[in-house]
């Protein structure tokens, strides 16, 4: 875990009491999600749609945003979403306040609220919280990932044959080689795999491979904040993270791998054939 920084708030001591205040401001900030929760939202052009998106994060922000800025004063704020890439030195808070807004907004179930410190660039901790059936998952580096209190597991899955993998859209506008890959990929995956679920959001995929629901998730491209929750929720609940070619991931890199440890390697052949 990166060496502890002095905390701001005099109520927050240490880390661990930074996460569960953090995961208050996200169960807070999801209430308001929810209560614009219902019908499928109409729209007709992509300025409608990029207007009903904003109503969604601004609700979020205006109840999270403050309430991060107490805790850390000092901490940067990503404002772009789908922005990928290293940050510079320092506490960067990077949030998805509706992580699956499209699902949000037609009525789907699969959406989240979501909030990760990173530090020098390696998060520190994660809240990814889903309004709508109340469950809370958290992670502190070193310390493990939790749902609800409750430690996680990645599967021992030891068969890729045997596993239930997914993959996920980065963003609507993938340049086409993107889009190819994917589709290669998901193509190659059928071959070797169980079972291939695809949809967006990442996130929610990750919360699965690090509560041992599924035993693989791969993507190519994706943002900070789609990738950085599920990343350590992932890892502290034993999986592996990578490219797919097994390399070290961060956020600069062109792909992602989270697997259960038992299944990685096979993963990984199959992504880089």
């Amino acid at each position: 875990m990166p060496e502890s920084m002095p905390i701001s708030d005099p109520a927050v001591t240490s880390d661990a009491d930074l996460l569960a205040h953090t995961s208050l401001a996200v169960r807070t900030a999801g209430a308001a999600l929810r209560e614009l929760f219902g019908d499928v939202v109409p729209y007709r052009t992509l300025e409608e749609l990029m207007h009903a998106l904003a109503v969604n994060d601004d609700a979020v922000l205006g109840v999270l945003r403050p309430r991060l800025t107490a805790l850390r004063p000092g901490a940067g704020w990503v404002e772009e979403e789908l922005a990928g890439g290293p940050l510079p030195a320092g506490e960067w808070w990077v949030v998805d306040p509706a992580e699956g807004n499209v699902n949000h907004l037609h009525g789907l179930p699969e959406w989240a609220v979501t909030a990760t410190l990173v530090r020098d660039n390696l998060p520190v901790l994660t809240v990814v919280h889903l309004p709508l059936t109340g469950e809370t998952y958290t992670a502190l580096a070193g310390a493990g990932a939790h749902l609800d209190g409750r430690a996680l597991h990645v599967s021992r899955t030891s068969d890729l044959g045997l596993g239930i993998v997914a993959t996920s859209q980065a963003r609507p506008d993938e340049d086409e080689k993107v889009v190819r890959r994917v589709d290669s990929s998901i193509t190659e995956m059928l071959l070797d795999a169980l079972v291939v679920r695809t949809a967006v959001p990442a996130t929610l995929h990750l919360l699965n491979v690090a509560a041992g629901r599924i035993d693989a998730f791969w993507q190519f491209a994706g943002a900070r904040a789609d990738l950085l929750p599920g990343a350590l929720l992932v890892t502290e609940a034993g999986g592996r993270i990578t490219d797919v070619e097994g390399r070290p991931w961060t956020p600069a890199s062109e792909s992602f791998l989270a697997a259960a440890p038992g299944v990685h390697a096979e993963a990984a052949a199959t992504l880089s054939r």
